[in-house]
C-alpha cells in the first residue's frame, strides 16, 4: 500500500510529467521532504530529483550523495546512482561518472532498473569516447528484450566487448 507522503510525491510528479520542471516544483517537493526531514534517504532523494529535473544538476549532485550516504531502498537507490552519474556527467565529469554506473552495473546484476543502468553506462562510455563499448552494453542489454536473435545479438556483443579476443587468447 502506498501511504499518503508517496502519493503526494507521485501526484507532484505526475502533474509535472510532458512540461519543464520549474522552481514551483521544487518548492512542492521541498515541502514534503520536509515532514520527513533533513535524515530521511527518500525525501532528499525526491529533492535531488527536483532540481535535476529542473536542470540544476550542480545543486542535485550533494543531494544524491548524501541520499545515498543515509541509505536508500532497492528501488530508489540504482535510480538514484543513475541519475548522479547522468548530473555528474552533464557536469563533465566523465571518469567519475563511469566510476559510479560502472559499480552499479556490476555489483547489482539482479537490481531493478539493470537495463535503465545500462542504457546510461552506454551514454557514459560514448561520451568518454568509447562507443564501441557503448554498443556493447546496449546490445547486452537488449538482447534479453529481443524475440528472436538473442543469441546472436548477445554473441554481437561479446564481440564488440572484446569478450571474444580474452576468449579465445
Amino acid at each position: 500500500m502506498v501511504d499518503d507522503w508517496e502519493r503526494r510525491i507521485a501526484d507532484v510528479w505526475s502533474s509535472a510529467a510532458g512540461s519543464v520542471v520549474d522552481h514551483e516544483v521544487i518548492v512542492q517537493i521541498d515541502a514534503l521532504a520536509a515532514e520527513r526531514g533533513d535524515d530521511d534517504a527518500r525525501a532528499i532523494f525526491e529533492r535531488a530529483g527536483a532540481r535535476d529535473s529542473a536542470g540544476r544538476p550542480a545543486e542535485a549532485v550533494p543531494l544524491y550523495r548524501r541520499a545515498l550516504e543515509l541509505g536508500l531502498d532497492e528501488e530508489h537507490r540504482p535510480q538514484a546512482v543513475v541519475q548522479l552519474a547522468s548530473s555528474i556527467r552533464n557536469l563533465g565529469d566523465l571518469d567519475e561518472a563511469l566510476r559510479l554506473i560502472e559499480a552499479e552495473h556490476r555489483e547489482h546484476p539482479d537490481a531493478p532498473y539493470r537495463d535503465e543502468v545500462a542504457a546510461f553506462l552506454a551514454l557514459a562510455l560514448v561520451s568518454a569516447g568509447d562507443a564501441r563499448r557503448g554498443a556493447s552494453v546496449a546490445l547486452a542489454a537488449l538482447a534479453p528484450h529481443l524475440r528472436r536473435y538473442t543469441r546472436s545479438v548477445s554473441a554481437y556483443a561479446a564481440a564488440l566487448s572484446g569478450a571474444d579476443d580474452a576468449a579465445s587468447a
